[in-house]
């Protein structure tokens, strides 16, 4: 059974003028972000350099998190769409344990070149729910596959995926911003061995 894409976003439907919208945000915030950095993308600023009063901004963000939220639900379901339908091992056609490994070392990458945009995705006001992880899903089906004899495999696979995604976000970050140089080499070898001694 493979995992569907998890929808990160706004409502399904939207009328076509809140879809321009929130199309034409999404594109503003984007080049705000390339040009100024996360850190100074603010939602007064968005709505003026989106020509768009900032109660628009608002009801369609609800928080300046809720901005950079938005820009990584992009960028994942591009992601997502990789693990439905990309080449193995990533994709489907590779046995469980590689694509585990496979997909952690993908996450890795996506988190690490975009560490600043998802860290200012986290509102520190709003508790963060397990299932709000696009990754969790995905490690627990493959887990599941890969060692279905192993119990509790939800719990396992919420200490993978927290093992996989919490050190990016919050820890293995330079104070100039840059990652360590051997970070993703490192991290990669240890989730490796992590899966490989968990489904062995």
């Amino acid at each position: 059974m493979e995992p569907i894409a998890i929808p990160l976003g706004g409502p399904r439907e939207e009328r076509a003028d809140a879809a321009r919208n929130r199309a034409h945000l999404i594109e503003v915030a984007r080049a705000m972000v390339d040009e100024l950095g996360a850190d100074k993308v603010t939602m007064d600023g968005l709505a003026e350099r989106a020509g768009l009063g900032k109660g628009t901004v608002f009801r369609r963000f609800g928080t300046r998190a809720g901005i950079f939220f938005a820009l990584l639900d992009v960028e994942e379901t591009a992601f997502q769409e990789r693990i439905l339908n990309g080449p193995p091992p990533l994709g489907p056609g590779a046995p469980a344990v590689e694509r585990l490994v496979a997909f952690g070392h993908a996450r890795m990458e996506f988190l690490i070149e975009r560490t600043a945009l998802a860290r200012a995705a986290l509102d520190p006001a709003q508790p963060i729910p397990v299932s709000a992880s696009p990754s969790l899903f995905h490690v627990q089906v493959l887990l599941r596959e890969a060692c279905p004899d192993v119990p509790g495999i939800r719990a396992l696979a919420l200490q993978l995926t927290a093992a996989l995604e919490g050190p990016l976000l919050l820890y293995l970050r330079a104070p100039d911003g840059a990652a360590p140089a051997t970070m993703p080499r490192d991290l990669a070898a240890g989730w490796k061995t992590l899966v490989e001694r968990v489904c062995g």
